[in-house]
């Protein structure tokens, strides 16, 4: 009996053939749900188990077949490759008829970096159904598979794919992996996106250059310590150091000045900025302490005051002297409502003082969405924009 090989080529998997055969065969179509399944690794096995077991599904190991994919006569062979990884016998049933029994769907992400751009793109689009993910009980599970820089990964991801009935979400640098896994999402009936191939090609077409096709960390593409590198580590360091008020007088070597009461979200947002390469200072406001006059002496464009709802920041600070150990008779006004609208009226004040600051509302808005505003906003100053009207909205 021929021992079964899947043919893959530069092109991706075409063909399956016999190695006592010198004509491939044509593809066949993956055995229905009633027939065998393909094997599957025991790695993909585990992470499917353990995913199950985390969302509370119970796990019941079906009785062990008798009779084996090769041994049965009526069962044509499933496509496969020939490096297919054993199968495991403690997980090998265990995941039958398991993804078919939740009524949660889910999405594999699969990247030959790190996987960033295409989770961020299906966050991105997920914040389009919270409407239903959470109200109407259709939970959806994502699961990273980052660094998948050979054929043999990604064919046996997406042979699980299709067993889970996941929709696949993939950003391939190389051409020829990304055709391999149009190819088998086709082969396999998965649902498949593929978020980097279509704005490369704009590009490569806008441009008139062909891109490398090598992932980022491949070898062949050459990474110097470039000096973006070394702005962004100094940019770290230097809002680390000027946290929550720290050195005033070294505001003026600030790109970026965060004002704000208490639980705005200064710290955080300074951190996200400077990873970005912004030395960004904060200067918290207190009723009662005196801010610090070189506040009013730094480039007024670099100044931004953050404010946001008072029951809302109620809800923050709350949660925060919990996590310090007071409690409700603690002596503090740290979170009484009164003291809470004072503060805020008193930071509105300042701002209507001073109107060149740009007044940023985070009210149920991510620190990527007051970055983004920050960054815009800045940079609009800094080359002086010509679309005033979109510039101010924030």
């Amino acid at each position: 009996m021929s021992v079964w090989q899947l043919c893959p080529n530069i092109h991706g998997v075409t063909a399956i053939r016999g190695c006592n055969q010198t004509e491939p065969k044509a593809v066949s179509e993956p055995p229905p749900a009633s027939r065998s399944r393909p094997r599957v690794s025991p790695q993909l096995n585990r992470w499917s188990r353990a995913r199950s077991i985390r969302s509370g599904r119970k796990l019941d190991r079906p009785v062990p077949r008798t009779q084996t994919l090769e041994s049965s006569p009526a069962t044509p062979p499933p496509p496969s490759h020939a490096f297919s990884p054993p199968l495991d016998p403690d997980y090998a049933d265990a995941i039958d008829g398991d993804a078919e029994s939740t009524a949660s769907k889910t999405i594999y992400i699969v990247s030959d970096g790190t996987g960033w751009t295409a989770e961020h793109c299906v966050n991105a689009a997920l914040g389009q159904f919270d409407y239903c993910l959470v109200d109407h009980g259709c939970p959806v599970n994502t699961h990273l598979f980052s660094g998948i820089d050979d054929a043999e990964k990604l064919l046996e991801i997406i042979r699980q794919a299709a067993k889970e009935g996941a929709l696949l979400v993939y950003t391939l640098a190389d051409p020829s992996m990304a055709s391999s896994a149009n190819q088998a999402c086709k082969l396999w009936g998965v649902p498949s996106t593929d978020v980097l191939g279509p704005i490369t090609d704009a590009i490569a077409s806008h441009l008139g250059v062909s891109p490398s096709g090598l992932p980022r960390g491949a070898l062949g593409r050459s990474f110097r310590l470039s000096d973006d590198y070394f702005r962004r580590i100094e940019a770290v360091e230097f809002t680390i150091k000027q946290d929550d008020g720290a050195s005033p007088g070294n505001l003026d070597k600030a790109d970026i000045v965060l004002t704000g009461v208490s639980r705005t979200g200064k710290t955080p947002l300074s951190i996200y900025l400077a990873q970005k390469g912004y030395k960004v200072a904060n200067v918290p406001l207190v009723m009662g302490v005196q801010i610090p006059s070189t506040l009013f002496q730094v480039d007024q464009k670099k100044v931004f005051g953050l404010t946001i709802n008072p029951v809302v920041l109620q809800s923050i600070r709350r949660a925060r002297a919990k996590t310090m150990g007071l409690t409700p008779e603690s002596r503090t006004n740290y979170f009484d409502m009164d003291y809470v609208r004072g503060e805020l009226e008193f930071a509105g004040r300042l701002f209507a003082q001073n109107p060149s600051w740009p007044v940023i509302d985070v009210t149920e808005k991510a620190i990527e969405e007051t970055a983004a505003v920050v960054l815009r906003l800045y940079h609009d100053k800094k080359h002086k924009c010509t679309m005033p009207r979109i510039s101010k909205r924030y």
